[in-house]
């Protein structure tokens, strides 16, 4: 597996040197001194060098999988590091919504609480979502519990499920807003909501259908049914997952699952944050 490990560092020095680049252009724009602006960079020069740091010591969770016999590769650490990204990812979307209900307010809003729901809550619930999944994916390390694992990755389904309506509303009317605003004013705008369109269908299709009930619900029910592996507890659990590291390069241990998972989170996630970290916003 020593290809894939060298190809995914190199993919990710790229991406680190484009986040710089993006991060020093974002400090000239007119409006750099905005909190928008500033709290969207900031939080994507996060999630982009956890990834290219994740990408080098890759951890499997619950085994405690490890690429290198260091505690630099600890699974714990790495789930710390984890916290600080996905949370900064969920709100990299999340306020990039929110952005885009100021800058293209809905001309035909109402009261309904349905539709006031999707417009100004569902990315507060997306950022809360992930935000509680960070328990139980620390949960799940420490206990070895397949369960809280299901439970983090049902939240972040919900999270992305709960923004999906208002992604779709948000594509319809940027595209609908061309007949009254200058393309190149609408340009940030527009290419946020087709990515975001496309990232919440195939994210929400593949948690529904693969994900969820058969990669974490079969196996959470599967270690109730047979106790393996066993559920840990107590300081030594969280001893053991600071400072156990199984190293291995062996497809077998790592799976396709996980593989897959690696691959794509460390690549086409990265390269959202790395469009998000610019800010969406109507051009002046």
């Amino acid at each position: 597996m020593w290809p894939w490990w060298y190809t995914m560092v190199a993919i990710n020095a790229v991406q680190v040197a484009a986040c710089i680049y993006f991060y020093r252009q974002s400090l000239h724009a007119p409006d750099a001194q905005s909190r928008y602006v500033k709290w969207m960079r900031v939080m994507g020069l996060l999630f982009v060098l956890i990834a290219f740091y994740r990408s080098i010591f890759v951890s499997r969770y619950l085994y405690q999988y490890a690429w290198f016999d260091t505690l630099f590769n600890s699974a714990l650490l790495i789930r710390t590091f984890a916290w600080c990204a996905e949370i900064s990812f969920s709100c990299l979307i999340a306020f990039a919504m929110l952005r885009f209900n100021k800058d293209l307010p809905d001309p035909q809003r109402s009261s309904n609480p349905v539709g006031t729901f999707i417009r100004c809550t569902s990315p507060y619930v997306l950022i809360i979502c992930i935000f509680l999944a960070q328990f139980f994916a620390t949960a799940g390390l420490i206990l070895k519990s397949r369960m809280a694992f299901a439970i983090e990755e049902t939240l972040w389904g919900i999270g992305f499920f709960s923004i999906l309506p208002l992604a779709y509303i948000q594509c319809r009317r940027v595209f609908k807003s061309s007949i009254n605003l200058a393309v190149t004013r609408l340009s940030m705008l527009k290419a946020f909501a087709s990515i975001n369109i496309v990232w919440c269908i195939i994210y929400c299709t593949y948690s529904l259908v693969y994900h969820l009930p058969t990669e974490y619900w079969a196996t959470a029910f599967e270690q109730i049914a047979t106790g393996i592996p066993e559920i840990r507890s107590g300081f030594s659990a969280v001893a053991d997952a600071f400072s156990v590291v199984n190293v291995t390069h062996n497809y077998e241990d790592w799976g396709f699952g996980f593989v897959f998972w690696h691959s794509s989170y460390f690549t086409v996630c990265v390269w959202i944050a790395l469009f998000l970290m610019r800010a969406p916003r109507l051009k002046p």
